[in-house]
């Protein structure tokens, strides 16, 4: 293997920070909303179907801002990897942008039909949209993380290698993650019986979240050896070791705030709280490979004078894009219900 130090050495770690930055913000911030989209399911009254759609209507369409971002990261600075990823997972990748497509048209023309019936079916889309996009979020996650076949860094497996138990299950904790999120922002952002059912939609949610997060957490050790590794060796089970008590505090506070009602934001920053310590887990377990179970990410990067070129260009656009979106949030602050000025 061939020793690397300075730029060839660093600059792959900078951009491997920023690009789960980028990923994690973006679980954070469409996270909720596509979460939103399959709490329809569970919401049969139109005017709370359209309190709900308030919440996010001027924010929704920048939330993906950062998944853009995260896809030309991996294509302009791990191309290797991005040539691997892409042909594994072309079919999830394809599924979950029409499903975002359809999900989108439907947000946008439900406002604008005249009548129930036609209203009720775009409903239906942006619904199903959510539920598949989501769903195929966690399946590519999923097979990214049990490993895709390569050989002398290209892609040899099948393009059904995704349509395996660990990277379903992964869907599935996704769908069941996103949604806490999405009914943990309504109990933040609604009032009254809106907010109330959401209160318990979290409840149960939250407990479902734990089960799948203990499911993930045993089953992940036991897909490749240097997972379990990373689990048990010195010094890294420093940094393994808090995270199970740590997400066993923030149970405990979820369920004293949805039962308390005391505080609107604590059960949504509980959900993000699981999500960061899981996020954190995958990272533990996959440093320093961005293709399992063999490209690292020094493997797959571009040359040091492409990175720093298009670290400058980063460096400009992710405080301005951090800018606009926390102004946004800022904007359209405060609680939202039947009286509120409609933003769409």
């Amino acid at each position: 293997m061939i020793e690397l130090s300075g730029a060839a050495y660093w600059l792959p770690v900078v951009w491997a920070v920023l690009a789960a930055v980028a990923i994690f913000i973006y679980i954070v911030l469409d996270g909720f909303d596509l979460g939103l989209g399959i709490l329809f399911f569970a919401e049969k009254n139109k005017i709370h179907r359209n309190i709900m759609i308030q919440t996010i209507a001027p924010v929704w369409d920048g939330n993906e801002t950062w998944m853009i971002f995260g896809g030309a990261a991996l294509y302009g600075v791990f191309p290797n990897a991005y040539a691997t990823i892409l042909p594994a997972l072309y079919l999830p990748i394809f599924i979950m942008l029409f499903a975002l497509i359809i999900r989108g048209v439907a947000f946008e023309f439900r406002s604008r039909m005249h009548t129930e019936q036609a209203q009720a079916l775009w409903d239906i889309g942006f619904c199903v949209g959510s539920f598949i996009a989501t769903f195929m979020q966690g399946v590519v996650l999923g097979t990214l993380v049990s490993g895709i076949k390569v050989e002398n860094n290209q892609f040899v497996g099948s393009s059904f290698d995704w349509l395996s138990p660990f990277p379903l299950f992964c869907g599935l904790a996704v769908v069941c993650g996103y949604t806490l999120l999405g009914a943990a922002w309504l109990v933040w952002r609604t009032e009254s019986t809106l907010q109330d059912s959401m209160r318990k939609w979290s409840g149960i949610l939250s407990v479902l979240m734990l089960l799948m997060i203990v499911g993930v957490s045993v089953w992940t050790p036991a897909l490749h050896a240097t997972y379990m590794q990373h689990w048990t060796d010195w010094p890294r089970i420093l940094f393994v070791a808090p995270v199970p008590v740590a997400v066993a505090v923030l149970a405990i506070v979820m369920m004293m705030a949805l039962r308390g009602k005391t505080s609107r934001r604590i059960p949504f920053f509980c959900a993000l709280g699981w999500f960061f310590l899981s996020f954190t887990g995958l990272g533990i377990n996959m440093w320093p490979y961005i293709v399992p179970p063999g490209m690292t990410i020094w493997d797959a990067s571009s040359p040091p004078t492409s990175q720093a070129f298009l670290l400058v260009g980063a460096a400009v656009l992710i405080p301005l894009i951090l800018t606009y979106t926390a102004f946004a949030y800022h904007v359209f602050r405060g609680p939202v219900n039947e009286h509120s000025e409609s933003y769409h």
